[in-house]
């Protein structure tokens, strides 16, 4: 039979919410392929994290630990992961295109001498293989592609897919893995705000741009975001500009989001912004210019001064 192998990601001990997405994915290709459905976790102290793993259909979940990986390590974690497919002759591997995802896929690929798609908006299978759908030309245009490697290793995006329980009788195996030599270490993280969402992962994100004129005025993608139980988005140009943090920004040399609601407040849309956020499932876009390029892509938009307009939607809120 087979193999399905689902990168888990956690950090901190904590698994991400792509690794339940990525596993109920998995669950609907393995069905369809008659493949048996493996997870990877890869870090320290981590045994506790297995169980969770088999509620989104995992028959069997590898958590390799070592002292080294507390951290994120590059290298480190694509030598036990591309191990890991080896030894498991798995033919398909599914990570999430997050920051981890997308800097240790490729490092596995060139390890494993397999295609890789990355930044996936749909897999199904056709015809007995993967029909892969993915976003290229910044988003203008959605290539259907088919890997021809033995083995296949694609990230998919967040929030695309939902995670859905489907419990199984999970075997855990802990293993010690062997790192070998890293060459660079990682010694600190520092990590913003926990509190904090992260856009990446939110289903509800409002994203301010030029058009609030000056940063004091974010306060009111602050408060309408907080009512909406949502996370902070930004455009390039308030990155640029020094009035929000960079981990804030939407866009092509930002983030890449796809939330159930993206509300874009003073943000124009140039390509750059809307090859971040246009595979979000509805947009709502506010701006005084009717010409404004991102109601192009919007299903709701409103033409009026933001100033009027999100302090009455944070009233009936």
């Amino acid at each position: 039979m087979s193999k399905i192998l689902v990168f888990a990601e956690q950090r901190d001990g904590k698994l991400k919410k792509v690794a339940f997405e990525n596993l109920s994915l998995g669950k609907k290709l393995s069905t369809d392929l008659g493949a048996e459905l493996v997870a990877v976790l890869i870090g320290n102290n981590i045994s506790g994290l297995g169980e969770q793993l088999g509620k989104y259909g995992a028959l069997k979940v590898i958590a390799c630990q070592n002292d080294a990986l507390d951290l994120y390590q590059p290298e480190g974690y694509a030598k036990i992961l591309a191990d890991t497919v080896t030894a498991e002759d798995a033919s398909i591997v599914i990570m999430g295109a997050t920051l981890m995802g997308k800097d240790l896929a490729p490092r596995v690929a060139a390890r494993l001498d397999a295609a890789l798609a990355t930044d996936c908006i749909s897999v199904e299978v056709s015809e007995g293989d993967l029909k892969i759908v993915r976003p290229i030309y910044a988003g203008k245009v959605r290539a259907t592609i088919r890997l021809k490697s033995d083995k296949k290793l694609l990230t998919v995006r967040p929030n695309v897919y939902p995670a859905e329980e489907n419990p199984e009788s999970t075997e855990v195996i802990e293993v010690a893995a062997d790192p070998c030599e890293i060459k660079t270490k990682v010694t600190e993280v520092m990590a913003g705000s926990k509190d904090k969402l992260d856009v990446t992962e939110a289903d509800i994100i409002v994203s301010g741009g030029r058009g609030l004129k000056d940063p004091d005025n974010f306060h009111l993608i602050a408060n309408l975001a907080d009512k909406l139980g949502a996370a902070q988005g930004a455009s390039r140009a308030a990155v640029d500009a020094g009035w929000r943090l960079y981990e804030e920004q939407v866009g092509q040399t930002g983030k890449t989001v796809s939330p159930s609601l993206y509300i874009a407040v003073g943000i124009s849309g140039a390509i750059q912004h809307l090859a971040g956020m246009s595979s979000s499932k509805y947009i709502v876009a506010i701006n005084k210019d009717p010409e404004a390029p991102i109601f192009k892509i919007a299903d709701y938009g409103i033409v009026g001064d933001l100033f009027e307009v999100v302090p009455k939607m944070i009233e009936m809120l």
